[in-house]
């Protein structure tokens, strides 16, 4: 079933509905903390999903106002640049470094420069698309199947007994179809497979993205909390070692919080549980032992180091 009239499939457009809709809420939240690479690296990953599903959902189609080679040039280009944009994910993403050569040369080599000369050169000159992909697409299937086979092996040996091993393996497996995007070219699978396999990949890499963005929040809120305490009982400590240094008694000591906190005599006689006059007499003696004048000078007496 296709929609608008188009060689798009319904399925199709549901999936580039739904990941535009992702990819708006992920660049606000990216813009908020652009240093987050981790999320930024995801956003290419999605924006080429996008585009591929877009251009693989509408070319070729001979009905449409476009030249039928460029159409065929960004149906196909699109997959590849999704295909080649994985090892290097993962070589960010999961730290494999084991990776950079194919993240960074590697696909240059195996998968654009085929994929250009195929298409760039063979399809104008021939005009066989069925001959360029048999021909052309070789050297990127046998690259794709040895890539993957890599990626694995390189998972397998980092993440070996670690905590991290199943949200490895698991982007591991939702990568594959989008590896071997050249073997479903060459072997001309219907754009709803591969749209199915592809997409139903994505998801299973947006929840693990999210999954890992939660832990990594609570991580940091955690973090943040453990630091509030520590400041605080860094407070408190300095604030009785003040109080000691200036000679207060206890019952001194703690009026003198009180006033800190930047409460009335009336109100820390209620809390202390003494009289309005009793706190009078307490802040006399403090103002005296901390050479104050008033009740600003001696918040700067406790704050200050001696």
């Amino acid at each position: 079933m296709t929609v608008f009239g188009t060689e798009m499939h319904l399925a199709t457009f549901i999936f580039v509905v739904f990941e535009i809709l992702f990819f708006v809420s992920q660049l606000v939240l990216h813009l908020e903390n652009p240093e987050d690479k981790i999320r930024k690296y995801y956003l290419i990953l999605l924006v080429l999903l996008i585009l591929y599903n877009i251009a693989g959902g509408l070319f070729p189609d001979p009905d449409f106002p476009l030249d039928i080679n460029l159409q065929i040039n960004l149906a196909y280009g699109t997959g590849f640049a999704m295909g080649s944009y994985f090892p290097f994910y993962f070589y960010k993403v999961f730290g494999l470094h084991d990776l950079k050569w194919h993240a960074k040369r590697g696909i240059w080599i195996f998968f654009v420069a085929p994929f250009l000369f195929s298409f760039g050169i063979l399809l104008p000159l021939s005009n066989d698309l069925s001959n360029v992909i048999w021909y052309g697409m070789a050297i990127p299937v046998l690259y794709a199947i040895y890539l993957n086979t890599l990626i694995f092996l390189f998972i397998r040996k980092k993440y070996r007994n670690n905590q991290h091993s199943l949200e490895a393996i698991l982007s591991y497996a939702a990568m594959c179809p989008w590896v071997f995007l050249p073997i479903f070219s060459y072997f001309g699978t219907s754009q709803f497979i591969e749209v199915m396999f592809t997409n139903l990949g994505f998801v299973v890499i947006t929840f693990l993205f999210i999954r890992k963005m939660i832990f990594e929040n609570r991580k940091a809120f955690q973090k943040l909390n453990d630091f509030d305490r520590k400041q605080q009982v860094d407070q408190s400590t300095f604030f009785g070692q003040r109080c000691s240094e200036l000679g207060l008694t206890k019952r001194e000591c703690e009026v003198a919080e009180q006033v800190t906190q930047g409460l009335t005599s009336k109100e820390i006689a209620e809390i202390l549980f003494i009289s309005e006059r009793t706190v009078n007499k307490h802040l006399q003696a403090i103002y005296k032992k901390s050479d104050s004048k008033n009740r600003v000078e001696l918040i700067n007496v406790l704050n200050s180091y001696s």
